[in-house]
């Protein structure tokens, strides 16, 4: 994957709300469809991996007892089912500093990216996906660029040059935010985006 592109998943990463990245609480998300296949398999391991190290008692607890309610009947079971759909899902999300609020129905329109990940791993290849990132990327350069261009150089004219200004700003900004993220590296995946540093000098 070349430099342009990882700075393109990692600034899209970072600069997505954490809302709108909500793919864990779904009920058809990967946390939940671990948590369903551990319950009806018995094998916990699976979903350990998405809570931290000093979180994996409590799962380990939420997962016993739930073991234990879903032998009182069709109705007990799906209580119990859901009470550790939630309980994993809370965990997993406390350790990304993100709040827990509630699960969401399977079927949500996460965006185009979600699923050409997903669809990545299914199919063992990610090169739609690094085409979908790469050209929103290309495609947020020449916005910008664009808009920088159709402005005049800051000159005798004030309120032309600080419309120029006004389109300068957001296309450095936005270069800047792509390379900051590549030169940081892929980080824990809800570490946020540095503030850009001409961001502090009143751009």
């Amino acid at each position: 994957m070349s430099k342009s592109l990882v700075a393109a998943v990692l600034f899209l990463l970072a600069t997505v709300p954490s809302g709108a990245r909500a793919h864990c609480d779904t009920l058809d998300g990967p946390v939940v469809q671990t948590a369903r296949k551990a319950l009806e398999t018995g094998h916990l391991n699976p979903v350990l991996a998405w809570v931290r190290p000093q979180d994996e008692a409590e799962i380990k607890a939420a997962f016993a007892r739930a073991t234990a309610v879903r032998k009182s009947g069709a109705e007990a079971r799906n209580l119990a089912d859901t009470w550790f759909f939630e309980t994993v899902v809370r965990v997993h999300r406390a350790a990304e500093g993100a709040p827990y609020t509630g699960l969401k129905p399977a079927g949500q329109d996460l965006g185009p990216a979600i699923a050409a990940a997903d669809r990545s791993i299914d199919s063992g290849s990610p090169a739609a996906l690094e085409k979908l990132l790469a050209d929103a990327v290309k495609a947020g350069v020449h916005e910008r660029f664009a808009r920088l261009k159709a402005q005049k150089l800051p000159g005798e004219d004030v309120a032309a040059g600080r419309a120029w200004v006004q389109a300068y700003v957001p296309y450095v900004h936005y270069a800047e935010g792509v390379y900051e993220a590549a030169a940081r590296g892929a980080g824990a995946h809800a570490e946020p985006a540095p503030a850009p540093a001409h961001a502090h000098e009143g751009h």
